[in-house]
């Protein structure tokens, strides 16, 4: 890749150098899916007010432009403070309404810069802040047979994400690139940057829908490699990668979700392998009560999802203790079973696994939500995660409170045995604190089986755990 790329440049410029767990190789098609899930949001906030409409900033790989996609700027323009297009001259932008709009900018690219091998979209408003940047493999990329014969075959390297300060930098970087060709314009962008970052914000954007179309346009995305591979490959050739495609259909979704998780738990600094360890517990307590495998796998990837109800959760939600919040935040705080139930919807596969986070607040006494499920009525899987979620809480520091001890978290949890905590499940969480005290076993700080999407590099510049 170019090491003058916009990816090349937004790696070069973070502490670590190490790209979002999003960044991968993808196909063409499954670009244009995510281009779309991000931009949507714009069309759902068609009514913001000025100050919170967003900045838009675009580059075409290659200048192609199609004209639907043309036609869909010209109704996406119209809920934008300023979009700017950047591609070749002669990509049809002049002579189209589109280009005609007062707050659209054009910028004709010379196809020496190596822009034109780009793919980015920037989307930057006071409250909502996302992004897609991709280059595509140059052809020695690709691997020997692997170069593509159709244009659903083009892969690129790319990343999503909805991370603020990433958003805010990539910003920066492409509107110094495109500085040579419009210095006027780069020093209106860098004061539009400015007012948006300066601009305050009063509601936390509610990313379920956003999320819920990305897993479904990936899926389509899939489908629709499937069928245009159809027509132009042998069928015993298509029903091989048909197979594949399949399997990767939900591997696509699931992974969506996981990354998600890990976002949540990097914006928790004092507790940011949360997921990795309730999964653990979880995974513990059911190996104690000797559970089937199946329900082991199902308790696991409900522990690495559990907060997935916090994705556009305030930052107060992570540095304060329920106490200290206002009542917006405590708000938000009581529902994220809720939240996450609805996120979890979008994959029908995961639904046992949906049940289990959903429920993951009811007390054994029948005064929890969200159905008011008293004792054995629960199942097994969520009073399981209750009780390792809120021990695992206390371990950590959080807002003004410190961490606990192992023993003291499990008094808080003993407290709570047979009101909130079914008792047998305190019981078998007091085994495994007394076995890590006496030096018998380690407190597990992830599952036995980590599914490949979570990285495990980014782990070890994870703070450790406490124990």
């Amino acid at each position: 890749m170019n090491p003058e790329s916009t990816l090349n440049q937004l790696k070069a410029s973070l502490p670590d150098g190490k790209l979002p767990s999003s960044y991968g190789v993808y196909f063409k098609n499954t670009l244009v899916a995510l281009c779309h899930a991000l931009e949507d949001h714009i069309f759902q906030n068609s009514d913001a007010p000025r100050d919170q409409q967003p900045l838009v900033l675009v580059t075409f790989q290659e200048g192609k432009w199609y004209l639907q996609e043309a036609e869909r700027y010209y109704d996406m323009a119209q809920s934008c403070r300023h979009v700017v297009i950047s591609a070749v001259g002669d990509s049809g932008f002049l002579t189209h309404r589109t280009g005609q709009l007062e707050n659209v900018s054009l910028i004709n690219l010379d196809r020496s810069d190596s822009l034109v091998m780009e793919w980015n979209l920037i989307i930057l408003a006071p409250s909502y802040t996302t992004m897609l940047l991709c280059h595509e493999l140059m052809g020695d990329e690709y691997a020997h047979h692997s170069k593509p014969t159709i244009d659903t075959e083009r892969k690129f390297y790319g990343l999503w994400t909805f991370d603020q300060k990433l958003v805010r930098k990539s910003a920066e970087i492409l509107i110094k690139r495109f500085r040579p060709y419009n210095p006027e314009l780069a020093d209106n962008l860098l004061a539009q940057h400015q007012q948006i970052v300066a601009t305050p914000y009063h509601q936390v954007p509610d990313l379920t829908s956003v999320v819920s179309r990305i897993i479904s346009y990936l899926q389509s995305s899939q489908q629709e490699l499937i069928t245009v591979n159809r027509q132009t490959r042998e069928l015993w050739e298509l029903e091989g990668q048909a197979k594949r495609v399949s399997r990767n259909i939900s591997g696509n979704k699931l992974q969506a979700f996981l990354r998600m998780a890990q976002r949540i738990d990097e914006r928790d600094q004092d507790n940011p392998c949360a997921s990795l360890q309730v999964a653990a517990l979880a995974e513990t307590i059911g190996q104690i009560l000797d559970l089937p495998t199946v329900t082991l796998r199902r308790l696991q990837l409900a522990g690495l999802l559990y907060r997935i109800g916090l994705a556009s959760a305030p930052d107060e939600v992570f540095n304060q203790t329920p106490e200290e919040m206002d009542d917006a935040t405590k708000k938000f705080w009581s529902e994220r079973t809720l939240i996450g139930a609805r996120l979890l919807e979008s994959m029908p596969e995961l639904s046992e696994v949906r049940d289990v986070i959903y429920h993951y607040l009811e007390h054994w006494d029948g005064t929890g939500k969200p159905d008011g499920l008293i004792g054995e009525e629960i199942d097994i899987k969520s009073r399981i995660l209750a009780v390792v979620a809120y021990f695992q809480a206390f371990i950590q520091p959080r807002g003004k409170r410190s961490a606990l001890g192992l023993t003291e978290a499990l008094e808080k949890c003993q407290e709570l045995s047979g009101t909130r905590f079914d008792p047998t499940l305190v019981e078998s969480l007091r085994t495994v604190v007394k076995l890590t005290e006496m030096g018998l076993m380690q407190l597990p700080t992830q599952p036995t089986q980590l599914p490949n999407i979570w990285l495990e590099e980014e782990l070890t510049s994870k703070s450790k755990l406490q124990k």
